[in-house]
């Protein structure tokens, strides 16, 4: 395994970064509250930096995302990227690619996903059909990320196959209130048109386990980039904050706390990145995929909490730049499923021989 990224991989990876920097600031943010940022958006495509991911694959995707995660940025990057542009690659239709890869890779078609990450868990919209003859959806999805934003939803039905849904047609959409300041609503379907992602319910298993196992990994590889800035900034901070006229870095228990932080950070972009190369190259991943989300989930929300509590006083106050990495590191630890109920999924399949 060689998770060195290659010549484009780290070009694009150094591209994000700048333009996470310069954008994603505490100002913007705090002025994004739950929307994104369309500019920041706008130059993110502009720049090539969703198109780009076909190429890249899922490991330069995890690249990108950990920038994403440095900042917190506010944008639908990741969804878009999973369950539109890698989605679509692997599993449409050579229409469907012709029709919806260009909006996607300018940004101007947004996808996100009806599509839980926690074990166990089913999406109760049932396919049915008009007499007339296409397919349409019913039922509600509670939780939708970044519904606000997107043009099209993709949906996974209780028997495991996808859907991808126009949300100009036949839905309805409530605002609901996450941990962190993503927009994300609850989606009502009510005989909306669909059309199956792919050639037909043939589709549906193995299109669903790898879009799911995709999705791990996406946020895993999101969640090693909300720790690094956490854990960044409770550095500078305790580098630079001074108790009884010394840093409190110099101090062992301020040590061991960060040096913990870090090695959790390590081990959830390391399995991030290991079943990122597994997908890429073609390899069974999903065993690899859910002991990623078990780090992000597990790891992640102890990162973070630590990040917090390392500043302190400071650390309490929510217009704070690391409460940000807190918020979103709590969501992602949701969106990604509880640690032990990944993990039994884990012993699941490991014992299943799958």
């Amino acid at each position: 395994m060689d998770f060195a990224p290659t010549e484009a991989q780290a070009e694009a990876r150094d591209l994000a970064a700048r333009i996470f920097a310069d954008l994603a600031t505490h100002e913007r943010l705090r002025a994004a509250g739950t929307g994104s940022d369309p500019e920041l958006w706008k130059a993110l495509c502009g720049a090539g930096l969703v198109a780009a991911v076909e190429e890249l694959g899922l490991l330069g995707l995890v690249l990108l995302l950990e920038e994403q995660g440095r900042t917190t940025a506010q944008v639908p990057y990741a969804a878009s990227c999973v369950y539109g542009l890698l989605a679509i690659t692997a599993h449409g239709t050579d229409e469907q690619r012709q029709r919806l890869l260009p909006g996607i890779e300018a940004g101007s078609t947004v996808v996100t996903g009806a599509f839980p990450a926690q074990p166990g868990v089913r999406i109760p919209a049932r396919p049915g059909l008009r007499p007339s003859a296409r397919p349409v959806l019913s039922g509600t999805v509670p939780v939708v990320p970044w519904l606000r934003d997107a043009t099209h939803v993709l949906v996974a039905d209780a028997d495991r196959r996808l859907w991808l849904v126009d949300l100009a047609a036949g839905t309805g959409a409530e605002e609901v209130e996450l941990t962190a300041p993503w927009s994300a609503g609850r989606l009502t379907l009510a005989e909306a048109p669909a059309e199956p992602l792919g050639d037909g319910p043939a589709s549906g298993g193995s299109a669903y386990a790898d879009v799911l196992a995709t999705a791990r990994t996406a946020f895993a590889g999101l969640q090693a980039g909300v720790c690094a800035g956490s854990l960044a900034r409770a550095v500078a901070h305790t580098n630079t904050r001074e108790q009884f006229g010394r840093p409190l870095a110099t101090r062992q228990g301020v040590q061991l706390r960060a040096a913990d932080a870090h090695m959790d950070t390590e081990a959830i972009r390391v399995t991030a990145y290991e079943a990122a190369w597994r997908r890429d190259a073609g390899l069974p991943y999903a065993t690899h995929a859910l002991t990623a989300a078990w780090w992000a989930s597990e790891a992640g929300q102890r990162v973070v909490h630590t990040g917090q509590h390392l500043h302190g006083g400071a650390g309490a106050d929510v217009d704070h730049p690391v409460h940000r990495h807190f918020l979103w590191g709590r969501q992602l630890d949701a969106y990604l499923g509880s640690g032990g109920e990944v993990l039994q999924e884990l012993g699941e399949l490991i014992a299943s021989g799958d």
